[in-house]
C-alpha cells in the first residue's frame, strides 16, 4: 500500500510506503501512478549519483593529466586550445587554494 499526497487538481505530490502528515489518500501497491512516481524517483537518484561520479572522475582526470605533464609524457601544448585553457584555469584555482594536496578530503587521505 502507498500513502500519497495530491494537490487540489489531483496531481501527485508525494508517495511514501508509510503514513505521513499531509497525506491525502492511500493507493494499492500496484497503482500505476505510484509505481511511476517511484520509477522517476529511482531515475533521478541514478542521475544524481552519475553526476557526482562525473565530478569525482574530473578530479581523477585532472590529477592524471597533471602527473603525465610532470613526468614529461605530454605537454599542455599537445592538447587542444580549449583543453589547455581549462587546465590552466583549474591549475590557477588549485594554486590559490594551496595546491593539489589541500583539496583531498580527510577521509581520502588514507586511500593511497
Amino acid at each position: 500500500m502507498f500513502y500519497v499526497q495530491r494537490d487540489a487538481q489531483g496531481v501527485l505530490l508525494r508517495v511514501e510506503t508509510n503514513a505521513f502528515a499531509g497525506m491525502t489518500e492511500t493507493e494499492p501497491s500496484d497503482a500505476k501512478d505510484a509505481q511511476e512516481w517511484y520509477a522517476a524517483l529511482r531515475l533521478e537518484s541514478s542521475r544524481l549519483q552519475l553526476k557526482q561520479s562525473d565530478l569525482d572522475m574530473i578530479r581523477v582526470l585532472d590529477d592524471l593529466i597533471h602527473l603525465l605533464m610532470t613526468k614529461g609524457v605530454i605537454r599542455v601544448t599537445d592538447l587542444p586550445v580549449a583543453a589547455q585553457s581549462k587546465l590552466i584555469n583549474r591549475s590557477q584555482a588549485r594554486e590559490v587554494l594551496g595546491g593539489l594536496n589541500q583539496l583531498i578530503d580527510d577521509e581520502e587521505a588514507g586511500v593511497f
